[in-house]
């Protein structure tokens, strides 16, 4: 036992063995933004073993009033390449292992089981879902966490508890971004800081269990809400799943939601370019096909547009989020 965790192994909630259960864990943080950094930050710190870091981006100077894991000497760089640096400097004994790649259906599954516990830090519903249902899979417990503008929240997920498609059986038809609608650094990172310290307590198997309970918080306003899921039923028949590109075969009908303003080509030759109102409102007569594809920038076009399709008979369906 060394000096470095003293504080926290004088905890009759952890004592050494369960800093030993710490070091022998490995968590998967997927998003390495301002829920990330902290969640990152918190767990190298009290001794976590092994995480490993999924992130695509790289470092903006937009990033830094939130994401206090950079430097101005880390702009351009990939974030998670920063952020390993950064935490092998905070402590050397814990291992940092990244993936500078999207986490996508066909990488999700393969991370997810090589886990202790699952991080959602990523802000992106498609993200999330995916997670939910490797986690499912796998039964690993999944902390997510999302935060725009001053309010957020923070829920534990699968495992032992029911999936965020228990809770959350529908994406809603329009989300803002941080970009769009701003955000508080100290918001999200205490939402990230909540996050680590649920991911400790599944470590260290605090009872009674943190799985299967949401946390709301408005920052604004500093109220505090939130409820138990646990006895939540799952959603009834197929879930609308997403698939990766690489999924798609060639009797599939590819129906891309972008407009040719927003993506001029799309990755599926012969996609039909579609919007989804046009599929909301019957407007079109789709061609036979075993399967419908349904494809746009972040998934929740490619959501409604499914939504409205089963509504009209249309049961083979699959989504893509195809990203920035």
């Amino acid at each position: 036992m060394t000096e470095r965790y003293a504080r926290q192994t004088v905890l009759p909630e952890v004592g050494a063995a369960g800093q030993a259960r710490l070091a022998g864990a490995t968590v998967l943080v997927v998003g390495a933004g301002g829920l990330g950094c902290a969640v990152l930050s918190y767990l190298a710190a009290a001794g976590v073993g092994q995480l490993v870091i999924v992130d695509h981006d790289r470092v903006e100077e937009s990033n830094l009033h939130r994401q206090p894991l950079y430097r101005m000497s880390d702009l351009g760089r990939p974030k998670v390449e920063a952020a390993q640096a950064a935490l092998v400097g905070l402590n050397p004994a814990v291992r940092v292992l990244t993936h500078a790649v999207r986490l996508t259906p066909a990488n999700a599954g393969a991370l997810v089981a090589a886990a202790d516990v699952v991080i959602d830090a990523a802000d992106s519903f498609a993200v999330t879902y995916v997670l939910s249902d490797a986690c499912r899979a796998a039964v690993r417990p999944l902390v997510s966490a999302s935060v725009v503008g001053l309010a957020g929240y923070v829920g534990v997920f699968c495992g032992a508890a029911p999936s965020y498609r228990a809770v959350f059986p529908d994406m809603p038809r329009a989300a803002g971004s941080c970009a769009e609608s701003g955000v508080l650094g100290t918001a999200v990172g205490t939402l990230g800081a909540l996050q680590a310290h649920l991911a400790l307590a599944l470590l260290l198997n605090w009872e009674p269990a943190v799985s299967g309970r949401l946390l709301s918080i408005d920052f604004r306003t500093l109220h505090l809400g939130g409820f138990s899921f646990a006895g939540a039923a799952e959603p009834e028949g197929a879930p609308l799943a997403f698939i990766a590109p690489a999924a798609v075969e060639a009797r599939d009908v590819v129906i891309d939601l972008r407009s040719l303003a927003e993506a001029p080509v799309s990755p599926f030759a012969g996609a039909l370019r579609l919007e989804v109102q046009a599929l909301e409102q019957r407007q079109v007569t789709l061609p036979d096909a075993p399967r419908i594809v349904l494809c746009c920038r972040s998934g929740l076009r490619a959501w409604r547009a499914a939504r409205a399709l089963q509504g009209q008979g249309h049961a083979n369906l699959a989504l893509i989020a195809l990203g920035e």
